[in-house]
C-alpha cells in the first residue's frame, strides 16, 4: 500500500512572495523545505505527499514544480492558474499539464474580499476549462458559506472533481456543529466531491488530542465513506498546534474504528486514485 500524505506545504521567503504569511504567524514565519520534511515522513511510513499552493502566482507553481523533479516523494503538484481570467488560465492549464506531476488547482478564495468569488462567471468559465482538462479543484472552505457553494459549483461545472481541504475547518475548539455538519453532508451528495481529513489540529487549538477530532472525522466518513477521505498533515501550518508526528498519530487514532482497508484508503488509496499518484514499488 502507497502511504499518502495528501496536504502539505514548502515556501521559501528569501525567493518567493508570500503576503499572508507574517511576523504575527509566529513558528511558520520562516522557510521550509524538503529537507526538514523528509525525515519526519519516514519516520510516519509516509511514502508519497500531495504539494499544494501557498500563493496565487505562477511563481509558487513552479517553484513546487521544481521541487517535484527535486524530490521522488513529491507524487503530485497542487498549482495555480488565474481563473478569473479563463483564456489565460487555459493556456496555463495546457503549459502546466504537460508536467507528469502537475495533478490540480487550488486559489486562496478565502482572501477574496469577495465572499462569493468563486461563483463569479468568470470563475466558472475558468473551472470548465479544469474540468476539461481532468483536473481536480482544491476548494478552500474556512466560511459556512464557501461550504455553501460546493453543491452549487459541482451543479455548474459538470465533471469538475473538487476536494474539500481540512473538511472546511469543523468548529472544534468551541465543540461546534452546525451549520458545519449539515454543510458537509449537503457537499457530500455530489458525488464528485471529496475531503481531506487535515488542517483539524490547527481548528482544534493548544492542547487537542484524537477524541477531540473523532466525532468530526466520523461525521465525515459517514457522509463520505473512506473512498473520497483522504489524509494531509498540512505541514507546515500543523505547526501552530502541534507536529508532524502528532498530527499523523491522533488522526489514526481518531481513524482507530475503520477497517484496514477503509484506513488504507483514507490514508493513501484515495489520494492516490484522485491524484493520479503512482504506487510504490513492493
Amino acid at each position: 500500500m502507497t502511504v499518502v500524505d495528501a496536504h502539505q506545504h514548502f515556501w521559501n521567503l528569501e525567493t518567493g512572495a508570500y503576503p499572508w504569511l507574517t511576523p504575527e504567524a509566529g513558528p511558520i514565519f520562516r522557510t521550509f523545505e524538503p529537507a526538514e520534511l523528509v525525515p519526519q515522513l519516514a519516520a510516519a511510513g509516509v511514502d508519497r505527499t500531495v504539494l499544494v499552493q501557498s500563493m496565487d502566482s505562477y511563481a509558487d507553481t513552479d517553484a513546487m514544480l521544481a521541487q517535484a523533479d527535486a524530490h521522488d516523494f513529491v507524487g503530485a503538484v497542487v498549482g495555480w492558474v488565474p481563473l478569473h481570467r479563463p483564456e489565460e488560465a487555459a493556456e496555463a492549464l495546457e503549459r502546466y499539464r504537460r508536467h507528469p506531476r502537475f495533478a490540480g488547482i487550488r486559489h486562496l478564495i478565502h482572501d477574496e474580499p469577495d465572499p462569493d468569488w468563486v461563483l463569479r462567471d468568470t470563475v466558472i468559465e475558468g473551472l470548465r476549462s479544469l474540468a476539461a482538462a481532468g483536473l481536480p479543484f482544491d476548494v478552500v472552505a474556512v466560511l459556512p458559506r464557501h461550504l455553501e457553494h460546493v453543491p452549487v459549483l459541482a451543479e455548474r461545472v459538470p465533471g469538475l472533481r473538487m476536494v474539500i481541504d481540512h473538511l472546511a475547518k469543523p468548529p472544534i475548539r468551541e465543540k461546534g456543529w452546525e451549520p458545519w455538519a449539515s454543510l458537509l453532508a449537503r457537499a457530500a451528495a455530489c458525488p464528485g466531491v471529496y475531503a481531506k481529513v487535515s488542517g483539524l489540529n490547527t481548528a482544534a487549538g493548544d492542547g487537542w488530542t484524537g477524541a477531540d477530532l473523532r466525532p468530526y472525522v466520523e461525521h465525515a466518513v459517514e457522509v463520505f465513506g473512506p473512498e473520497r477521505l483522504m489524509f494531509g498533515s498540512d505541514w507546515p501550518v500543523a505547526l501552530l498546534a502541534g507536529d508532524y508526528d502528532q498530527v499523523w498519530r491522533e488522526t489514526r487514532h481518531a481513524l482507530s474504528g475503520l477497517s484496514r482497508d477503509e484506513r488504507a484508503a483514507v490514508f493513501g488509496g484515495t489520494a492516490a486514485r484522485f491524484y493520479g499518484i503512482q504506487e510504490v514499488a513492493a
